[in-house]
């Protein structure tokens, strides 16, 4: 159950981050109040899944990196933003990152 916990918890910040390139620097009302209304529900969600026994490491770096290449790849497939090679490269790097977390911690 943390996990989707944890799954709900990336949505809503994917959602958030999206959100806050519409929001304009907060001077439009319906994208502000999604950014503050997705990163509570993130956080929200994400204390969740840590109250559920997954390690703060895990959750947090699974959190971070499958929400940054989510956005980047939002970015890059419907908001008109670059993704060049290295940086898709990075992404993958971070994930692998997170991978190495998360199985060097099992028993």
């Amino acid at each position: 159950m943390p996990w989707l916990w944890l799954a709900g918890a990336i949505a809503l910040e994917v959602f958030a981050t999206t959100s806050l390139k519409f929001s304009e620097g907060f001077t439009r009302l319906i994208p502000s109040i999604a950014v503050v209304v997705g990163y509570s529900g993130a956080f929200y969600a994400l204390s969740q899944a840590l109250a559920q026994g997954m390690a703060l490491g895990v959750a947090y770096g699974t959190w971070a990196a499958i929400g940054v290449a989510l956005v980047a790849i939002i970015g890059a497939l419907f908001l008109g933003e670059s993704l060049t090679w290295v940086q898709v490269g990075g992404i993958a790097l971070v994930i692998a990152g997170v991978m190495a977390l998360e199985m060097g911690g099992r028993h």
